[in-house]
């Protein structure tokens, strides 16, 4: 849906995303990156709640790469995409997903040889070349082979009919709390890759979006990087010395507006009762829009009027509960309320809600449900 907040009344919870933040973004990561390293704009996880397929169709034009975490992302991305735009599965593909990352002509991360042994099956089957990604484990865990594991891997590759490699890749776990660990990574990948005779051409990648902000310097190796969080306008380092700009904002109406009583009691459990006479609020969502309920008690506030109003006891599947009473004039049922953006002079950021709710930005954003209508504004 391309329609402003004005166009769409109806609506209880929706998500309103700056396609032309993205793109920002998009060119600020590039030029951190440098010259002679391209962007893999991460989508996976429905573009980190921002909508696959309208997010890829504003960066096609931006970007060199596309990742995704299985092959039904890849398939949205590549119809939104076009033919051209390369796509790499970043997660280890099931059994029953290699036919068809092979048919896509997706390429694919690969960790193991009984993975190289099922691509090489596929493409003698489709008649069409497995392109292939070998990872390194320097410290990640989660997948890829260790030290000479790796580089017998892909060796491997390179030997085996029906198998291209394509790149090699590592992953950063801790780029945003552990610098000496990441450089000793980076160091670790850079020997490793060094090792691999015949990888002239292949795709050098291993920077996340901590990892591009922090250490961009230090991977001059490097032909690609993949922003994830900063790509959608957000830092995991803080302060950085690219302006990046939040693509993404949250918003709900009032539906109700009460005076309440001394002694009044607030949604389940009881957990807030009012000490005196209030003014209060009820919005049009709760968790079940992915407004995360650990929220509750938090000392999490929201936007009304381009004020801060504290949210009233615990968060319910379809509806929260805010103080209104310092307001100077009555709200009106319908009027707009900010959950994540900026109204007048005031701002809730993603990452505040985040530290509130006791989690990271990542599953905030990831986390907005389907049942919130995304809005887009840019072409």
């Amino acid at each position: 849906m391309t329609l402003s907040s004005s166009d769409v009344p109806e609506l209880r919870c929706w998500a309103e995303i700056d396609l032309e933040a993205l793109r920002e973004n998009a060119r600020a990561c590039g030029l951190l990156a440098g010259g002679n390293c391209r962007l893999m704009a991460i989508v996976k996880a429905d573009a980190y709640g921002h909508g696959l397929e309208r997010v890829v169709t504003a960066l096609a034009n931006e970007v060199d790469w596309f990742g995704v975490a299985n092959v039904k992302e890849a398939q949205r991305a590549r119809v939104a995409a076009g033919s051209e735009v390369p796509i790499l599965i970043l997660s280890p593909p099931t059994p029953g997903e290699i036919e068809a990352i092979v048919a896509g002509r997706f390429s694919a991360s690969i960790s193991s040889p009984q993975e190289v042994e099922a691509f090489a099956r596929a493409a003698t089957t489709l008649g069409i070349d497995a392109k292939l990604h070998a990872v390194a484990d320097t410290g990640m865990g989660r997948m890829g082979a260790q030290g000479e594991a790796f580089m017998q891997l892909a060796q491997q590759i390179q030997s085996t009919p029906g198998c291209l490699l394509e790149g090699l890749e590592t992953h950063f776990p801790s780029a945003d709390e552990e610098p000496e660990f990441t450089s000793e990574q980076i160091q670790s990948f850079h020997h490793l890759i060094g090792g691999i005779e015949g990888a002239t051409g292949c795709e050098i990648h291993l920077g996340n979006s901590a990892g591009l902000l922090g250490f961009h310097d230090a991977t001059p190796f490097a032909t690609l990087t993949r922003p994830g969080l900063a790509l959608y306008g957000i830092s995991p380092l803080g302060e950085v010395e690219v302006e990046l700009r939040p693509a993404l904002s949250l918003k709900s109406r009032i539906t109700l507006v009460r005076d309440i009583p001394p002694g009044t009691s607030i949604s389940y459990g009881r957990t807030f009762i009012a000490d005196k006479a209030m003014k209060v609020a009820t919005l049009g969502l709760g968790y079940g829009d992915g407004y995360p309920r650990h929220l509750s008690g938090a000392g999490m506030e929201v936007l009304i009027r381009g004020k801060r109003c504290p949210l009233l006891g615990r968060v319910t599947m379809d509806q929260i509960i805010v103080d209104i009473s310092h307001l100077d004039h009555e709200p009106a049922c319908g009027e707009e309320v900010i959950l994540i953006g900026s109204q007048r002079d005031e701002t809730v950021t993603v990452e505040e809600m985040a530290a509130k709710a006791g989690t990271i930005p990542w599953e905030i954003l990831t986390g907005i449900t389907s049942r919130v209508e995304r809005v887009y504004r840019g072409s």
